[in-house]
């Protein structure tokens, strides 16, 4: 027996640790199963909060969430997958959204085009019967291309261009051209929605370009012509762009320099004429001076070399070099030889 009531004992102990799942409250808390949310209305015990924080709050959330558990198991259930799951109600709390809500997206170009004149768009079939060909082609998509190859075997050459002009690469060449067409449209239409000013030269605005930027970009604005910029005028203290990538920049900057000048054609010819017919040669009499004194330099070296050399015999007069003249009677005229009697020199 006393085995018994050991074991009964522990067991009560363990039933202890557990709590039951049915929970007392002063006040009714409201419950929102939809979102998984429980308020609590009832007030905190200041004295159990004061002496015991942890525990206190720990045994409150225990209790609200075992509330918000019993309120799950009373829902419908069914079987996904080998598990039990609760279909939740509609959620009944109203949430704060974290950002407001996304307008609607902004009209393109062709879209506000199309609105302004009542052109409504139109289903394509994805074929269609095509009598050169005696079958029905796709209109669009998969294996479009193929057909189009297979209907334009041979394309003729207009009378206006060279016959050797290759009609399959310039069709090639026009459709690549709309691609990219369409390309540089949906990039402004992106722009047009973000409300970011883009003038023509492709900068976005005096905020995002830097003051060289837009000089660049007047630049190359005035050298898109045929005479590659020759003829436009310019403003009274305006300057052109510099630095590396300018000239590569410029369309056209790359050929020869176009013949044709602001001078009149009449005053071109004259200057030409009187250049041909003026016969004095222009000189420069510096240059021809300094020309002259190195050709006599080099002729009177010349004739230094060719003279015979002569050597100096040993005359009447001639002396060795000695020392320094001795000053105040102090040493000798020449060190190392005996001094001469006879009359002292002053």
């Amino acid at each position: 027996m006393d085995v018994v009531k050991e074991v009964l004992a522990k067991h009560q102990k363990e039933l202890e640790k557990y709590k039951p799942i049915t929970v007392e409250k002063h006040l009714e808390c409201r419950l929102d199963v939809g979102t998984l949310l429980i308020t609590d209305p009832n007030d905190f015990d200041d004295r159990e909060l004061r002496d015991n924080k942890e525990e206190y709050l720990a045994a409150l959330t225990r209790d609200n969430t075992q509330l918000l558990v019993n309120a799950i198991w009373e829902l419908p259930t069914e079987r996904v997958d080998e598990s039990i799951v609760a279909k939740l109600p509609e959620p009944t709390t109203v949430l704060p959204r974290l950002r407001k809500v996304p307008g609607p997206r902004p009209l393109t170009k062709w879209e506000k085009f199309a609105k302004e004149k009542g052109i409504t768009k139109k289903k394509k079939e994805k074929k269609t019967y095509d009598e050169t060909m005696d079958k029905w082609v796709p209109t669009y998509g998969f294996k479009r291309a193929e057909a189009e190859k297979a209907k334009d075997w041979v394309l003729e050459v207009p009378q206006n261009v060279d016959p050797n002009t290759d009609m399959f690469q310039k069709k090639i060449d026009l459709r690549n051209e709309k691609v990219a067409k369409n390309e540089i449209q949906r990039m402004k239409n992106i722009v047009r929605a973000k409300k970011v000013d883009m003038p023509r030269s492709g900068y976005l605005g005096p905020e995002a370009a830097s003051s060289s930027q837009l000089l660049t970009a007047v630049t190359v604005a005035k050298s898109s012509t045929a005479s590659v910029g020759k003829f436009q005028n310019k403003l009274p203290k305006e300057k052109e762009a510099r630095g590396l990538g300018i000239k590569e920049l410029i369309p056209g900057g790359k050929r020869k320099q176009s013949h044709i000048t602001q001078t009149p054609e009449k005053e071109a010819n004259l200057d030409l004429i009187k250049s041909v017919l003026n016969k004095k040669p222009k000189l420069d009499v510096d240059k021809a001076i300094s020309m002259q004194k190195h050709d006599d330099r080099l002729a009177r070296e010349a004739e230094a070399e060719n003279q015979p050399s002569r050597k100096k015999g040993k005359g009447k007069g001639s002396r060795k070099a000695v020392g320094k003249k001795p000053k105040g009677n102090r040493g000798q005229r020449a060190p190392g030889k005996k001094a001469q009697a006879g009359r002292k020199r002053r």
